[in-house]
This record gives C-alpha cells, structure tokens and sequence, in this order.
C-alpha cells in the first residue's frame, strides 16, 4: 500500500499544478504522506523514499513541458522499479470531447503518455489524460491573436468562464477517481 507519494510536474499557465493539488488532497485524504514539487521551481535529488511517483505535464500546441521530461531521464532506472503514474492535462481535451474528436485524443494519449514510458522503458500503474485550463490572460499576445475563435467555440461546447478570461474545462470528478483508484496500487 502506499505511505509515501511524489507529485513532480511541468505547468506553463497553472492549471497541472492544480490538477496537482487535486491529486495531492485525494491521497492525503486517504492518509498518504505526499509531496507536490513544480519541477520548474525545485529539483528533486533522490526518489527513494516515495512509495508512489506521480509525473504530469501540462500541453500547449502539442507539447509538453520539458521539466518532466528531464525528471524521467534522470530516474528512469529508479523509477523501473516505483509504482510510476503519468498523466497530461491538455487544454484543448475537453473541447475535443465535446466535437467528438476521438482520434485527436487518442493521438495524445499515444504522443504524450504511452510514447513517453516507451522512450524512458518505464511501465506505468496508471496513466492520465486530463482536460486543462484556458487562461486568455496569460497567452502571449501572438497566441491571443491565433486562438481568438477559441473563446467561442468553449461557449458554444458549453464552457463558461470561471473568472475574466479564464475557461476551467477540468472534469474535477475524473482527477479524483484517478487519484483514488492510485492509493490501491501495490507498491514494488
């Protein structure tokens, strides 16, 4: 059973981080001692004392952050041996839900999850794919011009801003179920 749990993640506007904490209050919640760490900001040394090493990127344009990537090169031996979970949480997820885009997803979930193990030889207990957060405020003013349809196709899908600017397209519901189904995983 899980005691002790790492969330490492890669965020560019906010919204894996708090995808992050979401996992963080259902395992502590559940009595695991856990440690959230925004890879940008601080650099994990050792992994050996985490039952559980969850690692999340967020997406933009199709990429990911590079933080994590750089986490999972480093550790990958460690990590073969750690009840590993990944997960995403993609901006544009719950739009394509919506317009039925399946191949759209699925390709995600291939680039950015099943190819991510694959290229560092790691088996995951769990992988995640998780609709993120448009947050206009923050996209660079090249991006605002590019995306400016966006706003109303997410009103359209039946998305409504949360604050000025800031569409929070996450199914909360799924994030903690993932989470849960987490603390039932044999450790290694």
């Amino acid at each position: 059973m899980v005691r002790k749990a790492l969330i490492l993640y890669g965020t560019r506007f906010g919204a894996t981080a708090r995808t992050s904490d979401e996992i963080a209050s259902v395992l502590r919640g559940e009595g695991i001692d856990v440690q959230v760490v925004n890879a940008k900001e601080n650099k994990i040394n050792d992994i050996s004392e985490f039952d559980l090493v969850i690692v999340g990127t967020g997406i933009m344009i199709n990429k990911g952050t590079g933080e994590p990537d750089k986490f999972l090169k480093r550790f990958q031996k460690e990590l073969a041996n750690k009840a590993l979970a990944l997960f995403v949480s993609a901006g544009g997820l719950a739009l394509a839900e919506r317009e039925g885009k399946m191949d759209e997803i699925e390709s995600t979930r291939q680039k950015h999850l099943k190819n991510k193990a694959a290229k560092y030889n790691l088996n995951p207990v769990a992988m995640g794919l998780f609709s993120g957060v448009w947050d206009f405020n923050r996209l660079p003013w090249w991006s605002k011009k590019a995306m400016s349809g966006l706003k109303q196709k997410l009103e359209e899908a039946g998305f409504k801003e949360t604050q000025p600017g800031i569409y929070d397209t996450r199914d909360c519901e799924a994030i903690q179920s993932w989470a849960k189904d987490l603390v039932e995983i044999p450790t290694k």
